[in-house]
């Protein structure tokens, strides 16, 4: 719930600007068009609420704290005063700098047409028209894009896939109680099996099998939630979602065997294990800040591939913003060579148990 309206709190607001307004602008006709359409009132979406003024008022308002800035002129240059660093500095200055970029490129693109009109031995040449057929041309030149990422791409996103795939290793505390209650060293439930006819196997397969019901159960509930109450949209493959919780779930109950089997401690610190081990692997996977995935990713890359919960995020994160399935089949096996790897450890840590007496 708390993830569900973060975007919302974050959204841009219009901001507010001055422009020393005096002859060196009043011939900058770019400059003057740029911001007129980025401060147009009658827009909602527009970025700026820009007065012109004097450099004093300018200079005054930012004192007042009335405008993140103003632009002024030096050597017939812009200049951005601001007052201190922030976002919205940031975007002030950068969206001057490449409207100057900008300005450049067309005074280029003129000066290149004039010269061109020259050598054909055109000297009588009208340098207003040429310019304006020059930003008429960048104005109206077309660029085709193929998105092929979903259309409403979230940052947060990542942080949803995080609490998934949390849920799922968090099952290893259903299978490590599963296990427990056919040890006879943890349970008299499994003193009474170790001495029954019954096969082992079959007594823990059957525990496994029914702590891994329960966990999809609570999976497919938490699924349920985030889809149809906090309205998250996990993409178009509902399929393929739903195989990556069942396989993340397995993954997390093959750990919690893995734990139970191995440590001669107690409940209570296995579980604690389990906790530390499942909130380690989501916080490198990005849960806690989703830089943090990044920067395991490019600094650490084995650790993210040995981590559960990063494969489980990284499957969600490939279904949302990828149109290939590379890398999500990628993750379903890495996932399910870590459970055949936790179910071994698990499987010839009871086969060496061994009782003196019960």
């Amino acid at each position: 719930m708390a993830f569900s309206n973060i975007e919302n709190s974050e959204k841009l607001e219009i901001i507010n600007i001055a422009i020393v307004e005096n002859e060196t602008f009043q011939h900058n006709e770019i400059l003057q068009q740029a911001f007129e359409t980025l401060s147009d009132k009658q827009n909602e979406d527009r970025l700026f609420n820009t007065q012109y003024t004097n450099e004093e008022k300018a200079n005054q308002l930012l004192q007042n704290g009335e405008i993140v800035g103003y632009m002024t002129w030096e050597e017939e240059e812009p200049k951005i005063i601001i007052q201190s660093n922030g976002i919205n500095e940031t975007i002030f200055k950068y969206v001057t700098e490449e409207i100057i970029q900008n300005s450049e490129i067309i005074k280029n693109l003129a000066e290149d047409e004039i010269k061109k009109e020259m050598i054909t031995g055109n000297y009588n040449l009208d340098y207003q028209e040429i310019y304006q057929k020059i930003v008429d041309k960048t104005q109206n030149q077309e660029v085709t894009l193929k998105d092929s990422s979903n259309q409403n791409l979230s940052y947060t996103m990542i942080e949803f896939y995080t609490l998934i795939a949390m849920a799922c290793l968090y099952g290893a505390t259903l299978g490590m109680f599963a296990i427990n209650q056919n040890l006879a060293n943890m349970s008299n439930n499994g003193k009474r099996i170790a001495v029954a006819p019954t096969k082992k196997g079959k007594v823990v397969l059957s525990s496994a099998l029914a702590a891994f019901i329960v966990q999809m159960i609570g999976v497919t509930l938490l699924f349920l939630y985030t889809i149809f109450v906090l309205k998250v949209d996990y993409g178009t493959n509902l399929p393929l979602i739903l195989l990556l919780g069942i396989i993340g779930s397995l993954a997390g109950l093959t750990m919690g065997l893995a734990i139970g089997t191995v440590l001669k401690a107690n409940e209570n610190l296995k579980t604690g294990i389990i906790i530390s081990v499942t909130m380690l692997g989501c916080f490198l996977s990005g849960m806690m800040g989703i830089t943090m995935k990044y920067i395991v990713d490019k600094n650490l890359p084995i650790v993210n591939l040995l981590n559960p919960a990063n494969m489980i995020t990284d499957g969600f994160y490939s279904l949302y913003y990828y149109d290939t399935l590379n890398r999500y089949y990628f993750n379903i096996i890495s996932l399910c060579i870590f459970s055949i790897s936790m179910m071994l450890i698990s499987y010839i840590s009871l086969r060496r148990q061994k009782y003196d007496s019960i």
